[in-house]
């Protein structure tokens, strides 16, 4: 192959973001670089050595069924980058961070919204990257189900939920990743101890992700690909 052979990445990212009151400092910043994402990881993968043909982005931005009705869940589809960044900055930009209610969000709902995405799997190489920020722990599925606008067909636990992550028809087994910047709470380190292909960053629980910066989160999804 040669020492200049370089792997050819069809990528989709999922954002994951905590949308409650707390989490306005992790919001700003994925606001204020969303414009600056695509051209960021394009550089940082070029040094190493791989090339990213095609970039897809969505948003899940996620509170609280019970506490926030309708404003609980936003779930855009997937923008191709650079193409429709202006679509993609509207979004984001659209997001608020207020609400939540109590301590718990509906994260799990969030994650399950992520891995049905429709994932491109065409391509040399492809990767589906899913991003998770959140300074709470999560309710247990179905906790908000009593809300009117609780979506339909939504994993009943989280056994059925880590069933959908293992299963390949769902989501590309050896080209999966989760990124997951959360508290070191049961909740979480289930997951990150229990599912394949996980990285979780520990985040300090009502701080907002403040130690997380753009280029730890940059750094951490280049390497992850």
């Amino acid at each position: 192959m040669g020492s200049n052979y370089k792997i050819n990445y069809n990528v989709d990212i999922v954002f994951c973001i905590d949308a409650t009151g707390s989490m306005d400092h992790i919001i700003d910043i994925v606001k204020n670089n969303a414009m600056n994402f695509h051209d960021d990881l394009m550089s940082m993968m070029k040094k190493k050595q791989k090339t990213v043909q095609k970039l897809r982005v969505r948003i899940v931005a996620f509170k609280d069924y019970l506490a926030d009705g309708e404003e609980a869940m936003m779930v855009t589809r997937f923008f191709d980058l650079p193409e429709e960044k202006e679509l993609l900055r509207d979004h984001v930009n659209s997001i608020t961070a207020d609400g939540g209610g109590d301590p718990p969000e509906d994260g799990y709902e969030a994650l399950a919204y992520a891995i049905k995405s429709d994932w491109d799997r065409s391509g040399q190489k492809s990767r589906q990257v899913i991003a998770l920020w959140t300074d709470d722990t999560a309710h247990p599925l179905g906790y908000g189900s009593a809300a009117p606008n609780y979506p339909k067909g939504m994993a009943r636990n989280i056994e059925e939920l880590t069933a959908w992550w293992n299963d390949d028809s769902i989501i590309k087994q050896q080209s999966k990743r989760l990124l997951l910047f959360a508290p070191d709470t049961p909740e979480w380190s289930y997951i990150s101890s229990v599912w394949k292909n996980c990285v979780h960053a520990p985040s300090r629980i009502g701080e907002g992700l403040r130690e997380q910066d753009y280029n730890t989160i940059l750094d951490t999804i280049a390497n992850s690909i």
